[in-house]
């Protein structure tokens, strides 16, 4: 009996002893609660980066409870979105893959209190609807690269170009200041305009398609590195040369260390930077929020460039490569 009530007393002493110091964890009601929406990871090196980026920040050892959504569905992600909310989040991270449509489902988000922060891409919505937007300049992407192609002074362009998908801001971005440059100037002009959806495989097809048809052109546009690296496959089939000393420019996007290498080795001769590193600011301003700070910036812009295959170093290829 006495065996038996000493084997009771050290049970308790030793629930009582987890009880004080909480089993050594963090209670899951001390966390705070993030839902993020992005898209596919496997949609391009640029976007493994940024999911990798994004999930190395939000653990609980960094004082978060995060659930990941991944989509390149715009309808998903809405859908995805109000579960969320309806979970009671608290904060909405969001790089949307469409730019309309949200303005309902972030309303109901600012009425229940959840806070948005959208990174990587903006939307279509009033900006009383988010606290802040981490983004690139998708449009000054576009602009710095058809900046540098009109630069090379060609005669005349004939332009394959690769579009990635339809509706996101890169993809407007990225084909607006195109569409722009041919619609002004005669000796410019669209040789095939297509989605390949973000897809090697896709753009391979497509490059295809034009050469089988026999159609000339000079220019590869793609909205990519993957893009731009189907696009080659097609041509090197076709016994074309492309790069510094080629027939065919080469334009990609993203900044993959694999795509900057291909600038390097001439292959290659634009690649626009996308900074996918955006985990740390929003860290930033959930951090200032948590405090009842003001947040002195509504939109952060992610510094970028575009690096040329004649002006290209190694260090840039390790230092801006992802």
């Amino acid at each position: 009996m006495k065996k038996k009530i000493l084997a009771l007393l050290m049970v308790a002493t030793m629930a009582l002893g987890l009880t004080a110091c909480g089993g050594g964890e963090e209670s899951s009601d001390d966390l705070i609660k993030v839902g993020v929406i992005n898209n596919d990871p496997n949609e391009s090196g640029y976007r493994t980066a940024n999911v990798n980026d994004m999930k190395a920040m939000f653990t609980k050892e960094n004082g978060y409870d995060a659930k990941f959504f991944y989509s390149l569905d715009n309808d998903e992600q809405i859908a995805q979105a109000e579960k969320y909310i309806n979970d009671e989040v608290d904060y909405l991270l969001l790089s949307a893959a469409g730019t309309s449509g949200w303005d309902s489902v972030l309303t109901k988000a600012k009425e229940v209190g959840v806070k948005v922060i959208l990174f990587d891409r903006t939307i279509d919505a009033d900006s009383s609807l988010y606290e802040a937007s981490i983004v690139s300049d998708m449009k000054k992407e576009g602009e710095t690269a058809v900046k540098w192609l009109a630069d090379q002074g060609l005669s005349e362009y004939k332009v394959v170009h690769i579009q990635g998908v339809i509706g996101s801001a890169a993809q407007i971005g990225r084909s607006g200041a195109l569409d722009s440059k041919v619609a002004e100037n005669d000796n410019w002009t669209i040789v095939k305009q297509q989605t390949a959806d973000w897809s090697q495989e896709k753009a391979m097809e497509i490059v295809q398609s034009v050469l089988d048809s026999g159609e000339e052109f000079n220019v590869i546009y793609a909205e990519n590195d993957d893009m731009a690296a189907g696009a080659v496959a097609a041509i090197e089939k076709a016994g074309k040369t492309h790069g510094v000393d080629g027939d065919i420019i080469i334009m990609g996007f993203d900044c993959n260390k694999w795509a900057l290498e291909k600038l390097l080795a001439g292959e290659w001769n634009y690649d626009g930077q996308c900074n996918p590193f955006q985990a740390s600011y929003i860290h930033d301003i959930i951090q200032k929020l948590e405090k009842g700070e003001t947040l002195t910036e509504k939109t952060i812009i992610l510094d970028e460039k575009g690096f040329d295959a004649k002006t290209i170093t190694q260090e840039d290829v390790d230092k801006y490569g992802i």
